[in-house]
């Protein structure tokens, strides 16, 4: 102790007992204030790190880019003609466009939305996948009525046969396997299976009337087909050699586009002349919910928390912005003409 101490002058003859608990006192307050600035820090890293979001402008051949947080326009620039859809390369490092009257694609960073570069001679590419082994790139030519199957190494793209198909193939699904191509064709009202290693179409099956996207169970064990010219989704049982139509969902007018909820069960498809989206059970196949999208609700993607709806309103030019919670639009965003592929790269799971 200091003579001040022991003389019982200065600060030092306060109780011994004190200085522990103010330094404790201090200690805790100053902990507390890193924690709320490292969360805070946290908070910011995140807002900036955070994906935009895509949306195609089919009519103005270009791309919005849409800041998530801020649900704002950011920038547009300009693609090969007609770009209508968009799929993530396998190693998420370019988004690739494909741009159908363009003859082109147009890769992208999904984070940085820069673009990287354009592959031409890419006849029609109007519906795109990748199969989930990484080895084959898929597209639809919707005016050419044939299915392009392509080599991909992880940079380029090979042509390895052209199939012939029915009238204006429309969107593809890939089994899990990687052992089959799922195709519709638009006007000749049809459901067509391509085997992946041979590129040979092994049956044809009929739908409703102007059959568009597609969408597969996780068990690889059903198909639905959403028909753009009725109001239904067609379920077929693809587990045996030749499909079996197995139910007809009533949904909306205008039954277009698929998106997963992300949790292996449902999935939502949107009404376009209905103008909502309905929520099927791919257990039940029922109907479990159905909310309003005005403008003509096309593509949609689901944000990785599954609290948002993101829907391409394609004849009202905007991007409609859902809250699930409440089902109700919260915002619409300003976009080009005929806003057509959504996307994310922070996505609820596919499945």
């Amino acid at each position: 102790m200091t003579d001040n101490a022991q003389s019982g002058h200065g600060t030092a003859t306060l109780p011994g007992s004190y200085q522990p608990l103010q330094s404790t006192f201090f200690v805790n307050r100053i902990l507390k204030f890193l924690a709320g600035a490292m969360a805070l820090w946290a908070a910011v890293g995140s807002a900036q790190a955070a994906a935009p979001i895509f949306v195609l402008n089919s009519l103005d051949a270009s791309v919005s880019v849409i800041d998530p947080v801020t649900l704002e326009e950011t920038r547009r620039f300009t693609t090969g003609k007609e770009p209508h859809h968009l799929y993530l390369t396998p190693d998420e490092k370019s988004l690739v466009v494909a741009n159908a009257l363009g003859d082109s694609l147009t890769f992208i960073d999904p984070r940085t939305a820069e673009v990287q570069r354009e592959i031409r001679g890419i006849l029609d590419p109007y519906h795109l996948r990748f199969t989930p082994d990484m080895k084959w790139f898929v597209t639809t030519a919707n005016r050419l009525n044939h299915i392009d199957f392509y080599r991909w190494d992880g940079k380029d793209l090979a042509l390895v046969k052209r199939v012939s198909t029915g009238k204006t193939p429309s969107h593809l699904w890939i089994d899990s396997k990687s052992t089959r191509v799922y195709a519709t064709m638009q006007d000749s009202d049809e459901l067509v299976a391509i085997d992946i290693a041979t590129q040979t179409i092994v049956w044809r099956m009929g739908t409703g009337k102007i059959p568009a996207d597609v969408f597969g169970t996780p068990d690889d064990r059903l198909i639905l087909v959403a028909l753009t010219g009725g109001d239904s989704v067609e379920v077929f049982d693809v587990s045996g050699a030749q499909p079996v139509l197995q139910k007809k969902i009533k949904t909306g007018e205008g039954a277009h586009a698929f998106r997963s909820v992300g949790d292996k069960r449902h999935v939502y498809v949107s009404n376009r002349v209905a103008n909502t989206v309905s929520k099927i059970d791919t257990q039940t196949l029922t109907v479990v919910d159905s909310f309003p999208v005005p403008g003509g609700p096309d593509c949609m993607d689901v944000s990785a928390d599954g609290k948002t709806l993101y829907v391409g309103s394609r004849w009202a030019r905007k991007l409609s912005v859902v809250d699930i919670a409440s089902r109700k639009v919260v915002r619409q965003v300003n976009v080009g003409k005929s806003p057509h592929g959504v996307w994310t790269l922070d996505h609820a799971p596919r499945q």
